[in-house]
C-alpha cells in the first residue's frame, strides 16, 4: 500500500550543504565521466524523501555505480522521472519523490533547476538552497558550488522543478542520519 508524505526540504538542503565540497562515500563520483550534478541532486532528494523506486529502467534508485537507474544520474532521465512519475505508476513504479514544472515564482528551497545550452540540450542539474534578492542560490557538484547565485551561471535556457511530495510504502524507516553521515543507503522495501 502506498501513502503520500511531505518532502522534507530542510533535510535536502542540509544534505546538499554537508556534501557540497566533498563526496558521500556511499555514492560514486561521476566527475570526469559525464558529471556528478544529477547524482548529487538525487542524493539530496533522497535525504528529503528516504525512499527510492527500484523499478528496473523506469525507477529512481542507486545501489552502486554499476547498478542504478538512469533517472538517478542522468539530467534528462531525472527530469522525465520526476515530472512523469504518474506514468510510471502504471509500470509498477510507485514510490519516490515527484514534481512538476513551474515558473521561477513557484520555486522553494529544495527544488531543482536544470540548465540548457544553445541547442536546447539540458546539461546541468542544481538544487535550490536559498534565495538572495529574489535570485535562487544553488548548490551543485561537477563544478562544486554552495549557495551560488543562479545569475553567476552561463546558460541559454532553464527549467524549474517543484518537488510536490513523496510516494512511500505505508511503513518506511527513516534513513536520514545514516545517509547524511555516509554510513548506509536506505534499505530496499
Amino acid at each position: 500500500m502506498i501513502a503520500y508524505k511531505a518532502y522534507d526540504r530542510q533535510r535536502a538542503v542540509e544534505y546538499a550543504r554537508r556534501w557540497a565540497f566533498s563526496r558521500n562515500p556511499l555514492f560514486y563520483n561521476f566527475n570526469g565521466i559525464g558529471g556528478d550534478c544529477t547524482n548529487f541532486v538525487s542524493q539530496a532528494l533522497l535525504a528529503g524523501s528516504c525512499v527510492m523506486n527500484y523499478t528496473p529502467d523506469f525507477g529512481w534508485y542507486y545501489r552502486s555505480a554499476s547498478d542504478r537507474a538512469p533517472a538517478f544520474t542522468g539530467v534528462e532521465y531525472f527530469w522525465e522521472y520526476m515530472t512523469e512519475s504518474e506514468r510510471f505508476v502504471a509500470a509498477g513504479g510507485n514510490t519516490g519523490p515527484f514534481g512538476r514544472e513551474v515558473d521561477a515564482a513557484g520555486l522553494l528551497v529544495g527544488d531543482v533547476i536544470q540548465l540548457s545550452n544553445s541547442r536546447g540540450d539540458f546539461y546541468h542539474t542544481l538544487l535550490v538552497t536559498g534565495f538572495s534578492g529574489g535570485v535562487p542560490l544553488v548548490t551543485a557538484h561537477t563544478v562544486d558550488a554552495l549557495d551560488r547565485p543562479l545569475s553567476d551561471y552561463n546558460y541559454t535556457g532553464l527549467r524549474y522543478l517543484h518537488i510536490i511530495g513523496v510516494r512511500v510504502p505505508v511503513s518506511v524507516p527513516d534513513c536520514f542520519s545514516d545517509l547524511i553521515s555516509g554510513q548506509s543507503l536506505p534499505r530496499e522495501i
